[in-house]
């Protein structure tokens, strides 16, 4: 049963999956490209590389000879993924899976050329001018994203003609090895939802209750569960994320991820691993949180069932600074209160608007989720980042 993971990508959520993972006797190799990343400190083994390097990715594969490699971000020479397979290495959730998921281009191309998904109209541009056409056919508003990047990084809004220029040079710092940008028309959504999604190697394929979450520069700062929408609009959505899945193959929990509009729901995104707005699981609202089904999933182990516990959030804990050696202030401040808890992620070097903790929250059945989302944003703004002294 005892298997030996290679982490690819060891940030927040690689942290939490690590934990999730050694509580069932794994051993596992985290990797990143800098020292000291958070899924560092609680792994067995780790390695710094840069993983868009192919021949550094393979080195680390040939040293460790992993039975299993599980990527975190979408930076890394997934194509590589297809060799290890032969080599008998298990890739979560598969090597199709992960290429696919890794670049916005495929996995769009799969929901709405393949498989007949609702989806955004869009189009791709690879120069300044080929995306001032593009947005010229798409219509402003409309939303940019370079094909490969995480965590919304490189993704703007254009909503008038002087945001395009910002937009293209915002996106050349997030592409990482892409030099394309997608080109996606504006959704008129009433919200946003990510759909938790776990498919089994001997198993039915299970959903947790949909995520609520609000974004800023393409990056999420509070989550809730679960989400309020109609009950039709969630067997939609399950009914798509199913299609999805069951198409790219392969074990492992996906964050799929949807525009909620009145007439009905439209195919987002896709990650093929625990997604950030799922850390409001960490509050306790399901029996299993998002590590725990996606390591179980990946290591073949049986989901008898997910079972929606209490409503809770979660909200990010940012930094406002520049420095290294970050310190927090207010934690006590918050821990003093009822009913929530506070993760801090460990990262060496705080930067202005990166996630450095969250705070989640919860409540009895029959509360707003609404109302705790204010109240973990509240407790939240309560930590102050630091430089330590």
């Amino acid at each position: 049963m005892i298997k030996k993971i290679l982490l690819l990508g060891s940030g927040e959520l690689g942290k939490e999956f690590v934990i999730a993972m050694k509580r069932l006797g794994q051993y596992v190799v985290a990797v990143d490209s800098y020292e000291g990343a958070p899924a560092h400190q609680v792994a067995d083994e780790h390695e710094v590389i840069n993983m868009l390097d192919g021949a550094a990715l393979d080195a680390i594969v040939a040293k460790h000879n992993p039975d299993i490699i599980v990527p975190e971000i979408e930076a890394i020479r997934t194509e590589r993924f297809y060799d290890y397979e032969k080599q008998g290495i298990h890739v979560v959730p598969s090597a199709k899976a992960a290429n696919y998921t890794m670049n916005r281009r495929a996995i769009r191309e799969l929901a709405a050329k393949e498989l007949g998904l609702r989806t955004a109209k869009y189009l791709y541009a690879s120069s300044l001018d080929e995306m001032k056409k593009a947005i010229g056919e798409i219509g402003i508003p409309c939303v940019i994203k370079p094909l490969m990047s995480s965590s919304g990084k490189g993704q703007s809004y254009v909503k008038k003609e002087e945001d395009i220029e910002p937009a293209w040079l915002a996106a050349a710092k997030g592409r990482g090895d892409s030099t394309e940008v997608i080109v996606e028309a504006f959704v008129p959504f009433t919200s946003e939802i990510t759909l938790l999604t776990v498919t089994q190697q001997n198993g039915p394929t299970l959903f947790c209750k949909p995520i609520s979450h609000h974004q800023v520069r393409g990056d999420y700062q509070e989550s809730w569960q679960p989400a309020a929408i109609p009950e039709a609009f969630v067997e939609q959505a399950q009914q798509m994320a199913a299609k999805v899945t069951e198409a790219l193959g392969g074990a492992g929990i996906f964050g799929v991820e949807f525009f909620i509009c009145d007439d009905g729901v439209v195919f987002s995104e896709l990650s093929p691993r625990p997604h950030d707005t799922g850390m409001v699981t960490l509050g306790g609202t399901q029996n299993l949180n998002e590590f725990e089904l996606h390591a179980r999933a990946v290591l073949g182990l049986p989901i008898a069932s997910i079972d929606f516990i209490r409503p809770g959030a979660s909200a990010v804990v940012l930094a406002k600074g520049q420095f290294r050696n970050p310190d927090y202030e207010g934690v006590e401040r918050v821990l003093s209160e009822r009913d929530c808890d506070v993760r801090i992620f460990g990262k060496p070097e705080a930067r202005v608007n990166r996630r450095m903790g969250v705070v989640v929250a919860w409540d009895k059945v029959g509360t707003d989720p609404a109302v705790i989302k204010e109240r973990a944003r509240e407790l939240a703004d309560r930590i102050t980042v630091v430089e330590k002294r």
